[in-house]
């Protein structure tokens, strides 16, 4: 008796992985209320030299997502990565609060371009985007003062460029101009369910 072929698994009933440990782009995935599970990506993100900050960010994104992919081929993984663009040079998460300080003080009254990259993928089925997404923030000029108050208030080191545009930071900013309102926060929701639905996840 021949054994019968194991059956593709349909796309709406594949398992959804984020793959970052971001608390942030975590509660952002939720809002879509569809089950997935996360995975930390094991990936250098050391930038390349004289790398451009927005591919970096498109670098990274889908190095974190091929990385989850490939132990999980059956699975649409979703990675994604943010870099703050000043002027060209990349600004990252700054860590701690010395470094907090000097990034909101060279960011003061200038433009600062959030790279915030996805990519999602799918080896079973061959799948394979990836998208930026830009978004333009003018901050104020403020005051030493006022960024000591900031930081202490919000402690914003896991954060590429050092405020949260959804909670206080929103404070140290002139406009937010971009077509992914989620984005900034880390995860552009309009580009991820493009992308979601593109590779045959069911959303509503």
């Amino acid at each position: 008796m021949s054994k019968d072929k194991q059956q593709p698994t349909p796309p709406s009933s594949r398992l959804l992985i984020l793959g970052s440990s971001s608390r942030y782009r975590k509660e952002l995935l939720s809002r879509l209320q569809i089950p997935f599970e996360t995975a930390t990506p094991d990936v250098d993100e050391t930038p390349h030299s004289n790398e451009p900050p927005k591919d970096l960010a498109l670098r990274l994104a889908l190095a974190k997502a091929r990385a989850i992919a490939l132990k999980n081929p059956e699975a649409v993984v979703i990675g994604s990565d943010q870099v703050a663009d000043l002027e060209g040079t990349p600004l990252g998460k700054p860590g701690n609060h010395a470094n907090a300080t000097l990034q909101l003080q060279r960011m003061r009254g200038k433009t600062v371009i959030f790279q915030t990259a996805l990519s999602v993928v799918c080896l079973a089925s061959g799948y394979e985007r990836t998208d930026v997404a830009s978004v333009k923030v003018k901050f104020r000029d403020f005051s030493d003062d006022e960024i000591e108050s900031y930081l202490r208030a919000e402690e914003p080191y896991d954060c590429a460029g050092s405020a949260k545009s959804e909670g206080l930071g929103i404070a140290l900013l002139d406009s937010i101009d971009n077509d992914d309102p989620t984005a900034l926060i880390g995860l552009p929701l309009i580009r991820t369910c493009q992308m979601l639905r593109e590779a045959g996840v069911k959303l509503l």
